[in-house]
């Protein structure tokens, strides 16, 4: 599983960010008096220009960016961790080899 963690997180933030692109699917199946976020971009983008929608494109992308940093950071703690480890087990193999 860890080895195609990366992958997964990586699907999950395309499906994230290509849902914004659905937003006549979006509208088809949501409920009654439910607007999702796509919509409600949709319909600041369908007024006109509105300061409210780069400010929302701003926190999108700002926290995806974010998430992927954080995500980074920890995958490469934990390998650097494991990596630790790992020399850690041969070296107590190589001392329990050596004759004494």
């Amino acid at each position: 599983m860890p080895n195609i963690m990366q992958a997964i997180f990586a699907a999950y933030l395309l499906a994230f960010t290509l849902s914004f692109d659905d937003v006549v699917i979006a509208e088809f199946l949501s409920g009654p008096g439910v607007n999702t976020l796509p919509q409600v971009i949709f319909g600041y983008a369908r007024r006109g220009i509105n300061p409210t929608i780069y400010a929302a494109a701003t926190l999108l992308i700002a926290s995806v960016t974010l998430v992927v940093i954080g995500y980074s950071v920890w995958v490469a703690r934990q390998t650097r961790k494991r990596e630790r480890e790992m020399a850690a087990a041969v070296r107590a193999e190589m001392v329990a080899l050596q004759p004494h």
